[in-house]
């Protein structure tokens, strides 16, 4: 009997450590849509994020941008989404930017919890290429957008310029909606609905927007008030009023929100409070302008996730791994490698469990290194052309300090 309850204790133990380990995640670990199963989506391709890996500094989220959901079509738009392979970097220890604002640019400005991507509220282009009138994603591209009010653009990357109503439940106006996406800042982002008091009082309200639309008749000034260089189109019909960024002023306190469409407040996963952004949609549930961040960032962003070719970011090499349940410490390499015989292309994937920063060379049945690569990384996709190369045998090596694997190809005619 002793011995049952020494180990009945000792489970109970180990099980408690595993509890408080989970909980003492930070939500920037925990908040995210972990695909445990390998389920797929739109064409095939794994959907919501593959692997969470944190070390002191950062959390990395590895994603394809697309959704558990189901996604199109896109009326008028030709671009298909594809897999991104991003790697995004967030950081764990946020910081106010109390400098020059980080404006939003184009392309991902965040990521949602399911690791789509987030875009501003601009679809990249101005009136008459004039610099000045940016246009309003949500008038001019809101008709290619699908039901989950989402569409990719040319690259492939599905994305959501506004509210993405199908990752939460925004009609629940009852309950303070959770996290669902971190800005590139380091902030997380949350549904429509918060506590109607920064401190965390009065109940659950839906956030207003503190952007107003402007009384204007003619596009001849900016939000500012000063003389537009360019005048835009005069508000009417074809361009009613909405249509550019421009027709929206901030004014303080006449929302819920700052310019950066947030606020400091207490959540429930952050009880002393923290900066938080907000969705703003209306009582219809209709998207509501600037939609999701603000024109600019309200912390400092880390380098990485913005600009051209950004959102492939290199892990530290004493990362964890994030499991929902346990952590797990990469020392290992696994792969999956198919067609094997191949004729052309081969493609091999590394399993989420692999070793970070991975190095591999492949060789050809006397020795010789054909191809290198670097900084591979676990949950990505890769292929190899063997178009290039005659029938034989060749191996594929790949190499970190903690592990080695090797698979040997065959290539037939």
């Amino acid at each position: 009997m002793k011995t049952i309850i020494k180990r009945t204790g000792l489970c109970l133990s180990l099980f408690l450590a595993v509890i408080m380990q989970v909980s003492a995640q930070s939500p920037v670990i925990t908040s995210w849509i972990l695909n445990t199963n390998n389920a797929t989506g739109y064409g095939g391709i794994l959907t919501n994020v593959q692997v969470i890996q944190y070390d002191a500094a950062n959390v990395y989220v590895s994603c394809t941008c697309i959704p558990g959901y189901s996604i199109g079509p896109w009326n008028g738009n030709p671009n298909m989404p594809s897999n991104q392979n991003f790697v995004f970097k967030i950081t764990r220890n946020p910081q106010k930017n109390t400098g020059t604002p980080t404006v939003m640019g184009l392309g991902p400005i965040g990521v949602w919890s399911n690791g789509v991507a987030l875009f501003n509220a601009s679809d990249g282009m101005t009136y008459n290429n004039d610099g000045v009138w940016h246009r309003n994603a949500y008038y001019f591209e809101g008709p290619s957008f699908d039901n989950c009010l989402g569409h990719p653009d040319q690259s492939g990357c599905y994305h959501h310029h506004v509210n993405p109503k199908c990752l939460y439940n925004d009609a629940d106006s009852t309950n303070h909606s959770p996290i669902i996406g971190y800005a590139f800042d380091g902030y997380p982002i949350y549904g429509a609905y918060g506590y109607a008091n920064a401190n965390g009082t009065g109940g659950i309200k839906r956030m207003h927007s503190s952007y107003q639309l402007r009384k204007m008749v003619n596009r001849d000034t900016l939000p500012t008030g000063a003389v537009a260089s360019q005048t835009g189109p005069a508000v009417s019909a074809t361009y009613p009023i909405g249509d550019f960024m421009e027709d929206y002023k901030y004014i303080v306190g006449s929302g819920d929100l700052d310019t950066n469409n947030g606020r400091f407040c207490i959540t429930p996963e952050y009880p002393n409070g923290i900066y938080a952004y907000f969705v703003t949609i209306d009582e219809t549930l209709t998207p509501v302008y600037p939609y999701t961040l603000g024109l600019a960032y309200y912390g400092v962003v880390q380098s990485g996730n913005t600009g051209p070719g950004s959102g492939h970011n290199t892990p530290s090499d004493s990362t964890t791994i994030y499991t929902g349940v346990a952590n797990v410490v990469r020392k290992q390499i696994n792969i999956t490698l198919e067609p094997n015989p191949v004729t052309d292309y081969a493609y091999f994937y590394i399993d989420p469990a692999s070793d970070n920063n991975i190095t591999g060379e492949l060789y050809d049945i006397n020795g010789k290194v054909l191809k290198t690569y670097q900084n591979l990384q676990p949950s990505m996709s890769y292929s190899i052309n063997f178009s290039e190369y005659p029938a034989g045998v060749y191996f594929l090596r790949l190499q970190t300090s903690n592990a080695t694997f090797a698979k040997k190809i065959v290539k037939v005619q």
